[in-house]
Protein backbone atom coordinates (compact mmCIF):
# COMPACT_ATOMS: atom_id res chain seq x y z
CA UNK A 1 0.00 0.00 0.00
CA UNK A 2 1.53 3.31 -1.07
CA UNK A 3 1.37 6.36 1.20
CA UNK A 4 -0.04 9.59 -0.22
CA UNK A 5 0.74 11.71 2.84
CA UNK A 6 2.45 11.27 6.20
CA UNK A 7 1.85 13.32 9.33
CA UNK A 8 4.23 13.66 12.27
CA UNK A 9 2.13 14.73 15.24
CA UNK A 10 3.47 16.95 17.99
CA UNK A 11 2.30 17.73 21.52
CA UNK A 12 -1.43 17.09 21.83
CA UNK A 13 -1.67 15.09 18.59
CA UNK A 14 -1.04 11.41 19.28
CA UNK A 15 -3.39 9.90 16.70
CA UNK A 16 -5.23 11.09 13.62
CA UNK A 17 -9.02 10.82 13.98
CA UNK A 18 -11.14 9.11 11.36
CA UNK A 19 -8.54 6.82 9.82
CA UNK A 20 -10.24 3.86 8.17
CA UNK A 21 -8.72 0.37 7.94
CA UNK A 22 -5.95 1.53 10.27
CA UNK A 23 -3.01 -0.75 10.99
CA UNK A 24 0.04 -0.26 13.16
CA UNK A 25 3.44 -0.96 11.65
CA UNK A 26 6.60 -1.48 13.69
CA UNK A 27 9.59 -0.29 11.69
CA UNK A 28 13.28 -0.72 12.49
CA UNK A 29 15.83 1.58 10.88
CA UNK A 30 19.63 1.82 10.64
CA UNK A 31 19.31 4.70 13.13
CA UNK A 32 17.30 2.86 15.77
CA UNK A 33 13.60 2.78 16.52
CA UNK A 34 11.23 5.63 15.68
CA UNK A 35 9.22 7.30 18.42
CA UNK A 36 6.24 4.97 18.02
CA UNK A 37 4.73 2.41 15.66
CA UNK A 38 3.43 4.05 12.49
CA UNK A 39 -0.31 4.02 11.96
CA UNK A 40 -1.34 3.63 8.32
CA UNK A 41 -4.91 3.93 7.09
CA UNK A 42 -7.24 5.60 4.64
CA UNK A 43 -8.84 9.04 4.45
CA UNK A 44 -11.39 8.60 1.70
CA UNK A 45 -9.56 6.96 -1.18
CA UNK A 46 -6.12 8.11 -0.07
CA UNK A 47 -3.58 6.57 2.26
CA UNK A 48 -2.28 8.45 5.30
CA UNK A 49 0.54 7.45 7.66
CA UNK A 50 0.74 8.93 11.15
CA UNK A 51 3.60 8.99 13.65
CA UNK A 52 3.51 10.55 17.13
CA UNK A 53 6.79 12.46 17.46
CA UNK A 54 6.88 12.24 21.27
CA UNK A 55 5.41 8.74 21.42
CA UNK A 56 1.77 7.96 22.06
CA UNK A 57 2.21 8.65 25.79
CA UNK A 58 4.27 11.83 25.27
CA UNK A 59 7.28 10.18 26.89
CA UNK A 60 10.04 11.54 24.64
CA UNK A 61 11.43 15.03 25.27
CA UNK A 62 12.12 17.25 22.24
CA UNK A 63 15.91 16.92 22.50
CA UNK A 64 15.67 13.12 22.77
CA UNK A 65 13.41 12.49 19.75
CA UNK A 66 15.09 10.18 17.23
CA UNK A 67 14.39 12.46 14.27
CA UNK A 68 16.54 10.42 11.90
CA UNK A 69 14.68 7.20 12.65
CA UNK A 70 11.26 8.87 12.40
CA UNK A 71 11.83 10.25 8.93
CA UNK A 72 13.69 7.18 7.69
CA UNK A 73 10.86 4.91 8.85
CA UNK A 74 8.22 6.93 6.98
CA UNK A 75 10.45 7.09 3.90
CA UNK A 76 11.00 3.32 4.02
CA UNK A 77 7.24 2.76 3.92
CA UNK A 78 6.96 4.86 0.77
CA UNK A 79 6.05 8.29 2.15
CA UNK A 80 7.43 11.15 0.08
CA UNK A 81 5.10 13.96 1.20
CA UNK A 82 5.32 14.76 4.91
CA UNK A 83 3.79 17.38 7.18
CA UNK A 84 5.31 18.03 10.58
CA UNK A 85 2.70 19.31 13.04
CA UNK A 86 4.29 21.35 15.82
CA UNK A 87 2.92 22.97 18.98
CA UNK A 88 4.50 26.41 19.29
CA UNK A 89 4.46 29.68 21.16
CA UNK A 90 3.44 32.87 19.38
CA UNK A 91 5.75 35.88 19.14
CA UNK A 92 4.27 37.93 16.29
CA UNK A 93 1.08 39.85 17.05
CA UNK A 94 -1.06 37.91 14.54
CA UNK A 95 0.18 34.53 15.79
CA UNK A 96 -1.56 34.34 19.16
CA UNK A 97 -3.00 31.26 20.89
CA UNK A 98 -5.12 28.96 18.69
CA UNK A 99 -3.68 30.33 15.45
CA UNK A 100 -2.70 27.86 12.72
CA UNK A 101 0.47 28.90 10.89
CA UNK A 102 2.31 27.54 7.86
CA UNK A 103 5.83 28.98 8.34
CA UNK A 104 8.35 29.44 5.55
CA UNK A 105 11.62 29.98 7.44
CA UNK A 106 13.56 28.56 10.42
CA UNK A 107 16.28 29.72 12.78
CA UNK A 108 17.91 26.86 14.68
CA UNK A 109 18.91 27.49 18.31
CA UNK A 110 19.17 23.82 19.29
CA UNK A 111 22.39 22.13 20.34
CA UNK A 112 23.74 18.62 20.82
CA UNK A 113 21.22 16.96 18.51
CA UNK A 114 22.21 14.67 15.65
CA UNK A 115 21.41 16.92 12.73
CA UNK A 116 22.42 14.92 9.65
CA UNK A 117 22.36 11.47 8.10
CA UNK A 118 25.99 12.21 7.21
CA UNK A 119 26.93 11.94 10.89
CA UNK A 120 28.57 8.52 10.55
CA UNK A 121 32.09 7.45 9.66
CA UNK A 122 32.54 6.66 5.99
CA UNK A 123 29.22 8.15 4.89
CA UNK A 124 29.26 10.71 2.07
CA UNK A 125 28.68 14.22 3.43
CA UNK A 126 25.55 15.98 2.09
CA UNK A 127 25.67 19.76 1.75
CA UNK A 128 21.99 20.43 1.15
CA UNK A 129 20.58 23.74 -0.07
CA UNK A 130 18.50 24.92 2.86
CA UNK A 131 17.75 28.46 1.71
CA UNK A 132 14.06 27.61 1.69
CA UNK A 133 13.69 25.02 4.46
CA UNK A 134 10.15 23.96 3.57
CA UNK A 135 8.80 22.56 0.32
CA UNK A 136 7.17 25.40 -1.62
CA UNK A 137 4.76 23.03 -3.37
CA UNK A 138 3.71 21.39 -0.10
CA UNK A 139 3.17 24.76 1.58
CA UNK A 140 1.06 25.95 -1.36
CA UNK A 141 -1.02 22.77 -1.24
CA UNK A 142 -1.65 23.17 2.50
CA UNK A 143 -2.69 26.80 2.12
CA UNK A 144 -5.03 25.97 -0.77
CA UNK A 145 -6.56 23.06 1.17
CA UNK A 146 -7.14 25.29 4.21
CA UNK A 147 -8.87 27.87 2.02
CA UNK A 148 -11.17 25.21 0.53
CA UNK A 149 -11.94 23.92 4.03
CA UNK A 150 -12.72 27.42 5.31
CA UNK A 151 -9.98 27.25 7.95
CA UNK A 152 -8.11 30.47 8.65
CA UNK A 153 -4.34 30.03 8.57
CA UNK A 154 -1.43 32.46 8.67
CA UNK A 155 0.81 32.06 5.63
CA UNK A 156 4.52 32.47 6.26
CA UNK A 157 6.60 33.29 9.30
CA UNK A 158 9.88 32.27 10.89
CA UNK A 159 9.99 29.33 13.30
CA UNK A 160 12.67 29.58 16.00
CA UNK A 161 13.68 26.10 17.18
CA UNK A 162 14.87 25.96 20.80
CA UNK A 163 16.32 23.11 22.81
CA UNK A 164 13.59 22.49 25.40
CA UNK A 165 12.05 20.86 27.23
CA UNK A 166 11.83 24.00 29.37
CA UNK A 167 10.05 27.05 28.04
CA UNK A 168 12.08 30.13 27.21
CA UNK A 169 12.92 33.21 29.30
CA UNK A 170 11.58 36.65 28.44
CA UNK A 171 15.10 37.72 27.46
CA UNK A 172 15.48 34.75 25.12
CA UNK A 173 12.20 35.54 23.39
CA UNK A 174 13.17 39.22 23.12
CA UNK A 175 16.37 38.11 21.38
CA UNK A 176 14.44 35.79 19.08
CA UNK A 177 12.06 38.63 18.15
CA UNK A 178 15.09 40.79 17.27
CA UNK A 179 16.44 37.90 15.20
CA UNK A 180 13.21 37.82 13.20
CA UNK A 181 11.43 34.83 14.76
CA UNK A 182 7.62 34.84 14.72
CA UNK A 183 7.10 31.48 16.45
CA UNK A 184 9.04 29.43 18.96
CA UNK A 185 9.01 25.64 19.21
CA UNK A 186 11.26 22.77 20.21
CA UNK A 187 10.92 20.20 17.42
CA UNK A 188 11.23 22.04 14.10
CA UNK A 189 14.90 21.13 13.81
CA UNK A 190 16.64 18.96 12.80
CA UNK A 191 13.46 17.41 11.39
CA UNK A 192 13.21 19.82 8.45
CA UNK A 193 16.88 19.48 7.49
CA UNK A 194 16.83 15.69 7.70
CA UNK A 195 13.75 15.61 5.48
CA UNK A 196 15.63 17.67 2.88
CA UNK A 197 18.62 15.31 3.01
CA UNK A 198 16.48 12.33 1.98
CA UNK A 199 14.56 14.33 -0.65
CA UNK A 200 11.19 14.47 1.08
CA UNK A 201 8.57 17.10 0.29
CA UNK A 202 8.25 18.45 3.82
CA UNK A 203 6.32 21.35 5.34
CA UNK A 204 5.21 22.41 8.80
CA UNK A 205 1.85 23.26 10.29
CA UNK A 206 2.38 25.14 13.55
CA UNK A 207 -0.40 25.19 16.15
CA UNK A 208 -0.01 28.11 18.54
CA UNK A 209 -0.55 26.89 22.09
CA UNK A 210 0.38 30.05 24.00
CA UNK A 211 2.02 33.45 23.81
CA UNK A 212 5.78 33.14 24.17
CA UNK A 213 7.29 34.64 27.33
CA UNK A 214 6.80 38.41 27.44
CA UNK A 215 4.44 38.42 24.44
CA UNK A 216 0.72 39.12 24.46
CA UNK A 217 -0.90 40.16 27.71
CA UNK A 218 -0.23 36.95 29.67
CA UNK A 219 1.92 37.30 32.77
CA UNK A 220 2.35 33.55 33.28
CA UNK A 221 2.00 30.59 30.93
CA UNK A 222 -0.62 28.12 32.20
CA UNK A 223 -0.39 24.47 31.16
CA UNK A 224 -4.19 24.20 31.34
CA UNK A 225 -4.49 27.04 28.84
CA UNK A 226 -1.83 25.51 26.61
CA UNK A 227 -3.70 22.22 26.31
CA UNK A 228 -7.07 23.93 25.81
CA UNK A 229 -5.59 26.04 23.00
CA UNK A 230 -3.93 22.99 21.45
CA UNK A 231 -7.19 21.05 21.52
CA UNK A 232 -8.92 23.89 19.67
CA UNK A 233 -6.16 24.32 17.09
CA UNK A 234 -5.75 20.58 16.54
CA UNK A 235 -9.43 20.32 15.65
CA UNK A 236 -8.70 22.51 12.61
CA UNK A 237 -6.35 19.89 11.15
CA UNK A 238 -8.65 17.10 9.91
CA UNK A 239 -10.61 19.33 7.47
CA UNK A 240 -7.34 20.67 6.05
CA UNK A 241 -5.87 17.19 5.63
CA UNK A 242 -9.10 15.86 4.09
CA UNK A 243 -9.04 18.65 1.49
CA UNK A 244 -5.35 18.14 0.88
CA UNK A 245 -5.85 14.45 0.16
CA UNK A 246 -8.99 15.06 -1.90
Amino acid sequence: MSIDLALIGGTGLYRFPGLEDAEQIVVDTPFGAPSDPITRGRVGERTLAFLARHGSGHSIAPHRVNYRANLWALHSLGARNIIGVNAVGGIRDDMGPRAVVVPDQIIDYTHGRITSYSDAEGVKVEHIDFSEPYSASMRAAILAAAARAGIAVVAGGCYGATQGPRLETRAEIARMRRDGCDLVGMTGMPEAALAREIRLEYACISLVANWAAGCGDTAEISLDEIFANLEYATAQLPPIIAELLA
